[in-house]
């Protein structure tokens, strides 16, 4: 597969990606008129810079706001207020031409490998049709660079043949990141790739998610719930709760020495794995148990 060189900028501080005051609040409606008497604040003033080649990993408990603010982003979910800035362009004010065209730098891999890809096509056709949205590729032409895709990521060629249920749950996200990789993105929105697979298959996706970063110079935008698995893989961590980013820093300081009780909560839930070590539980108020 051809590689994208990546962008080169002027200064390697600029970011790629700026999010300033997201904000995504859906109502609550109630009533027989279904009148809107309340609203639910998943994202309330959420900003963050994320760097050309950059992970940053975004952690929080379920319900904390993190899947939301990447789909908001990505446009999945209209947002209530801020902006998203790429590149120094408002990504809320893209046409829909713009919008398309900026479809091919950003893509995300999603939390579920089975229920993202559609049981009905063949995997050939579910990774070759970012190509044939965008006019990118046909024929014998689309059939070689899919197969490049999935030699790439880990899986063999005849794999285009099949159907996603013929395959593990392992191989099934490795065909959703083939898909993501499709179009050569700069950013990938990363909805908790491995949290439904088995550790010794998440070790692998996240040696893959690695190795395609070095090689494409991409920026990775992280969800997560996983202290360990952030630490392993990302530059530095933004920890949310509530709909907003509590802290934010590199990632040993924020592992090693968290500042924030919400993040020394999280920090103490992980698992211990020698039994006969006692950990002392942080609980902050608040938190689901």
């Amino acid at each position: 597969m051809s590689s994208k060189a990546p962008s080169t900028s002027p200064d390697a501080n600029t970011p790629l990606l700026s999010v300033q005051d997201l904000q995504t609040h859906f109502p609550v409606k109630r009533g027989l008129l279904q009148r809107t008497v309340d609203q639910v604040r998943a994202v309330d003033g959420v900003s963050f810079d994320l760097k050309p080649g950059e992970t940053l990993g975004l952690v929080g408990e379920s319900g904390c706001g993190k899947t939301t603010v990447g789909r908001t982003l990505l446009r999945l979910i209209k947002a209530t207020g801020g902006r998203v800035m790429f590149e120094g362009r408002n990504v809320f004010d893209f046409n829909s031409e713009e919008l398309r065209s900026w479809r091919r730098d950003v893509q995300i891999i999603f939390q579920d490998p089975g229920g993202s890809l559609n049981p009905r096509m063949r995997v050939g056709g579910l990774v070759g049709e970012p190509l044939v949205v965008h006019g990118l590729a046909s024929g014998d032409e689309l059939r070689v660079r899919v197969e490049e895709l999935l030699e790439r990521c880990g899986l063999w060629k005849q794999a285009a043949d099949r159907y996603p249920h013929e395959f593990s749950g392992g191989q099934r996200q490795r065909i959703g990141i083939a898909r993501a990789l499709a179009l050569q993105p700069r950013l990938i929105v990363c909805d908790e790739p491995t949290s439904a697979l088995d550790v010794s298959i998440q070790s692998q996706i996240l040696n893959l998610l690695a190795d395609l970063q070095d090689e494409f110079g991409l920026s990775y935008l992280f969800i997560s719930h996983d202290m360990a698995v952030v630490h392993h893989v990302c530059d530095r961590i933004a920890v949310m709760y509530n709909g907003k980013i509590v802290e934010m820093g590199d990632r040993d300081r924020i592992i090693h020495d968290p500042s924030h009780e919400y993040t020394q909560a999280l920090l103490s839930a992980v698992p211990e794995p020698d039994p006969r070590r006692e950990k002392n539980r942080v609980v902050y108020e608040g938190m689901r148990m």
